[in-house]
C-alpha cells in the first residue's frame, strides 16, 4: 500500500476483474466498498450500503453510467448522488440523498482507491503484467517470512531468485488478511503465467501454515 502523510492507495482488484456494467465488493479500512464499472467504462467506489434501507449495493446492478440497488433500484451517478427513485418516477430526488464516494485511479492493469486524501498518485508498476488476485489467510509479516523477502513501502514484494519474474503486491485487510495481487515481470507466455500461478498458491498455502503456527503457540 503506498501512502504518504495525507493518505494512501490501496490495490483492490485488477481492471480485467471489472468489465463495464459490473459491481463488485472491495474492502477498505473503513469497511466494504462497491467497486464499478459504468457502461462507458469509468471505475467508481460507492460506500456498500443504499441510504434507503441500508441494502449492499455491491448486490446492485449498474445500467448506463448509474449503480442501482437491487432492493428498490434507487439509482446513484458517480458522484454519489442519487439519480432516480423508480416508485416516483416524476421525483427529482433532492441532493441530501447521497452515498459516500471514493477516489478511483486506475493505471498499469489495477485499480486503487484512495484511503483519506493521498497527495499523490499510487505508484506506476510499469514493466508489470498484472495475473491474478487472492486472498491469503495471512497477515503481510507472515508472508514476508514465507517468501524470505521484504515488501516495499508501496507494499510489492519480489520473490526469490529462483521465481524472480514474479511480484506481489500486497494490500494489508483489517481483520488480519491479506489481498495479495501477482504481477509477472516483463513478457510471460502460458506457461510462464502458470508456473506464476502455481508459486503464488504454494506461498499462500506456506503463509497460512506460518500464520496458524504463530497464532497457536
Amino acid at each position: 500500500m503506498h501512502s504518504d502523510t495525507a493518505g494512501s492507495w490501496m490495490p483492490v482488484a485488477l481492471s480485467v476483474d471489472l468489465p463495464a456494467g459490473t459491481v463488485v465488493p472491495a474492502r477498505l479500512p473503513a469497511g466494504s466498498v462497491a467497486l464499478w464499472r459504468s457502461a462507458s467504462g469509468r471505475p467508481a467506489a460507492s460506500a456498500d450500503r443504499c441510504p434507503h434501507r441500508g441494502m449492499r449495493l455491491s448486490h446492485g446492478f449498474v445500467r448506463g453510467e448509474a449503480l442501482s440497488c437491487i432492493y428498490h433500484g434507487w439509482s446513484y451517478g458517480q458522484a454519489g448522488h442519487c439519480l432516480r427513485i423508480p416508485a416516483h418516477p416524476r421525483l427529482a430526488p433532492p441532493e441530501t440523498i447521497r452515498v459516500t464516494t471514493h477516489r478511483v485511479e486506475e493505471s498499469d492493469g489495477l485499480i486503487w482507491i484512495a484511503v483519506g486524501n493521498p497527495l499523490s498518485q499510487p505508484p506506476r508498476l510499469t514493466g508489470f503484467a498484472p495475473l491474478r488476485s487472492l486472498t491469503v489467510l495471512a497477515g503481510v509479516a507472515a508472508i514476508e517470512a514465507a517468501a524470505g523477502a521484504k515488501a516495499s513501502l508501496e507494499g510489492l514484494l519480489e520473490l526469490s531468485e529462483d521465481a524472480r519474474n514474479i511480484c506481489l503486491l500486497l494490500s494489508a485487510q483489517d481483520d488480519g488478511e491479506t489481498l495479495a495481487h501477482v504481477l509477472i515481470k516483463g513478457e510471460a507466455g502460458p506457461a510462464d503465467r502458470v508456473a506464476a500461478s502455481r508459486t503464488a498458491e504454494s506461498l499462500r498455502r506456506k503463509a497460512e501454515g506460518l500464520q496458524k503456527k504463530e497464532i497457536t503457540q
